[in-house]
């Protein structure tokens, strides 16, 4: 099996490279992503999908060897998050130029590597001539720098048996991630004329002895993921002028939660110190915000500010397969890090599917000046999702 796809890798190599240049040179913002939709149904069509469909949100989905069992699921995403100023990169970020064996622009790494390779990679099998007993799935997520949204509505009509989640991660295995909270705390006073601040109720001193109990703040530890951290982020107040006291005063919080803790659970401790933060006629609430993302079809969905964590065991006799598999066939071991950042593979364990992930490029490279992908990185990274779709068995 290892020949055959490694024989079929190297016939594909250039296609990939031009697939992922191609890729990068459409500005694929969140919400935008209609051309490369197109680009990714064109390729799989190309390389002889059975079935390729769009779903009501705008993934591109693409099926090999379909049938009732439990399928294999890759999936990255289309969508990129804005460069910035186009003149401060070193190639314009929609460039996709190849220079010192890389893939230079906006996506590069996050997250259109992953997505061609899977692509390609998948195909592989079926043109080597292999039959891995049950079906391939190729996702082309939508809307994952937006919350998810793509994911978020691929698990209503779509239960693989196992993700592979494409992500930038030095082509090593990646079993989980912490989640992510967003928590907005709300405290209501008096307004009032500052010259008279006893007329009024200030809901900037609750403010400030909140954000200092934040700081001691029992969170929980975890020496594989780093553990539960909280940082304030966002202050306002609903005043635009400096004279007067105001009546209400935000801040949002980004609270990355370790695997194990719910949502539920960190409402809790917030509201216990909002509310003892709140004296002096202060009323506290604390909630998650939601808001309405639309996708480049035109649908819309209602998403809460929340990314769920993955937590696949070191043992699990998946993850300890697909460890095998790439070792014996790329000649080098599989250690199985985890993530620094969220990933879709949050929405879709929240609903019972089970994640590992992995893909070419840094994990530093992600969201910043001069985003680039080695083309090495990029082709092995083919061999690497064709070796799992072929023979990773996700009924285990």
């Amino acid at each position: 099996m290892k020949d055959s796809l490694r024989t079929c890798a190297h016939e594909h190599a250039e296609y990939l490279t031009r697939l992922c240049q191609e890729m990068i040179r459409l500005p694929s913002l969140s919400g935008s992503e209609t051309a490369m939709a197109a680009l990714v149904e064109r390729a799989m069509r190309e390389l002889d999908y059975d079935v390729v469909e769009a779903d009501e949100v705008g993934n591109v989905v693409g099926t090999l060897y379909p049938g009732e069992r439990p399928a294999l699921m890759l999936t990255a995403h289309m969508d990129v998050v804005d460069p910035g100023a186009h003149e401060a990169w070193r190639h314009g970020p929609w460039s996709g130029v190849l220079e010192e064996g890389c893939l230079w622009g906006r996506g590069a790494v996050d997250d259109k590597a992953s997505l061609a390779a899977m692509i390609v990679g998948g195909a592989l099998v079926k043109r080597a001539g292999i039959d891995p007993g049950r079906p391939i799935v190729v996702v082309a997520a939508a809307g994952e720098e937006v919350g998810g949204y793509g994911a978020r509505h691929l698990v209503t009509w779509l239960r693989p048996g196992l993700a592979i989640i494409g992500e930038p991660s030095a082509n090593q295995l990646r079993r989980g991630h912490r989640g992510k909270f967003e928590i907005v705390v709300r405290f209501y006073g008096r307004s009032a004329h500052a010259s008279a601040p006893q007329a009024g109720i200030n809901p900037n001193y609750a403010m400030a002895r909140f954000l200092l109990a934040l700081r001691e703040l029992p969170l929980r530890r975890d020496a594989v993921y780093g553990g539960t951290s909280v940082a304030p982020t966002l202050v306002y107040v609903d005043q635009t002028a400096s004279n007067v006291i105001p009546s209400l005063t935000t801040v949002h919080l980004d609270w990355r939660n370790a695997p194990g803790e719910t949502l539920e659970q960190a409402l809790a401790q917030v509201r216990t110190v909002a509310e003892a933060a709140a004296a002096e006629g202060v009323r506290a609430e604390v909630l998650v915000p939601s808001h309405i993302e639309t996708s480049y079809t035109g649908a819309q969905r209602e998403l809460d500010a929340s990314f769920g964590s993955v937590n696949t065991p070191a043992d699990d006799p998946r993850l300890v397969q697909a460890q095998q598999l790439l070792a014996d066939a790329l000649g080098r071991p599989f250690e199985a890090g985890v993530w620094g950042f969220c990933t879709d593979g949050g929405h879709l364990e929240r609903h019972g599917i089970p994640c590992i992930g992995i893909g070419p490029g840094s994990e530093r490279m992600a969201h910043v000046l001069d985003e680039r992908v080695a083309v090495a990185e990029l082709q092995e990274a083919m061999l690497i999702y064709a070796v799992l779709a072929a023979g990773l068995q996700v009924e285990l």
